[in-house]
């Protein structure tokens, strides 16, 4: 099962990256900051098994069937582009690189994880089969990557709004 502080370091994540931008870019809206921190939580959709096994999913279509194919870049690019479909169509490019850039961040930090093995899930399945390397920085059970993006959303939402008062 996702631990909380997981979940909610992806989140802070997406909302760090996408407000940092807001310097940058003028369009970029609260609304479009939430657009990347879903997209930070795009890869864990994989946690549907919790709710509905593989089994009973691969029993019903009647072909092999595994929820962890959504977290990895595969199912990103699908889950981005059933996001983009869904956007109005003025907002497609713009939904599509925000929840690109929140999933992307997603992966990448997982691929920061300590395990066992010491080798990432195959996140970057379907373009390589096999977990890479991880240098092992921290459990997703701890709090410590928690703290730090809490204290960077912080900061940057704080730097934002003395840079770009609304």
């Amino acid at each position: 099962m996702t631990p909380v502080p997981d979940l909610l370091t992806h989140v802070l994540a997406g909302y760090t990256l996408a407000t940092a931008l807001r310097v940058r870019f003028d369009w970029l809206s609260p609304a479009y900051v939430t657009v990347c921190m879903a997209g930070a939580l795009l890869p864990d959709t994989a946690k549907l098994y919790l709710v509905v096994p593989d089994a009973a999913v691969a029993t019903l279509l009647g072909v092999p069937f595994s929820w962890h194919v959504l977290h990895t870049l595969g199912g990103v690019v699908v889950g981005v582009s059933v996001g983009g479909v869904l956007a109005r169509r003025a907002d497609r490019l713009r939904v599509v690189g925000l929840l690109s850039l929140g999933a992307v961040s997603h992966l990448a930090a997982d691929g920061l994880l300590l395990t066992g093995s010491g080798h990432s899930q195959p996140m970057l399945w379907p373009l390589v089969r096999v977990g890479l390397p991880t240098p092992g920085l921290y459990l997703s059970t701890e709090p410590t990557p928690l703290v730090v993006t809490g204290v960077a959303a912080v900061a940057v939402s704080l730097f934002v709004r003395r840079v770009r008062p609304s």
